[in-house]
């Protein structure tokens, strides 16, 4: 099967692209830190951290703002709010491999269904108008850098 080719993102969407990419970014966090052997609870400490520093309003926004203009009966719409649904719950889980695991599988899974799927639909059946209205709020949620995190243990190079 054919790769869909890519298509120029919105740029009202640019700034949710740049948070995905901050999300796979913490997908490779998690997987660095459990092959180095990090304790589970400072990985645990920083995907706190980021869940409710950058995916809680992420997730938020979106379902304010972003899957409103699907119509709240799309089924895109619908399997990205069941899959927030589900990230929040692993996230709130106490600190294991196994959910580390799962919280890296499922996020990655999710941010690919967003960008490859979700987003192309939106920038092919939402108008151009509605797509502008969008256009800077997301900025407007002020977070904090993801990387301004003292316990950096995915760049640890011996065992902690």
């Amino acid at each position: 099967m054919d790769k869909p080719t890519p298509i120029k993102r919105h740029e009202a969407l640019k700034p949710l692209s740049r948070d995905h990419h901050h999300g796979l970014l913490l997908c490779w966090k998690i997987r660095e830190g459990l092959k180095r052997g990090v304790s589970l609870e400072r990985i645990k400490k920083y995907t706190d951290f980021f869940f409710t520093s950058q995916l809680r309003p992420h997730f938020r926004f979106e379902e304010a703002e972003i899957f409103p203009l699907l119509g709240e009966d799309h089924p895109m719409a619908q399997r990205a709010i069941n899959e927030h649904s589900r990230l929040e719950s692993l996230f709130k889980e106490e600190a294991g491999e196994a959910g580390f695991h799962s919280i890296e599988k499922e996020l990655n899974r999710h941010i690919r269904f967003e960008e490859r799927e979700l987003f192309r639909e939106l920038q092919e059946t939402v108008s151009e108008e509605k797509l502008q209205n969008i256009t800077n709020k997301e900025e407007e949620i002020i977070t904090p850098d993801p990387d301004d995190w003292d316990d950096k243990f995915w760049q640890e190079t011996s065992k902690a």
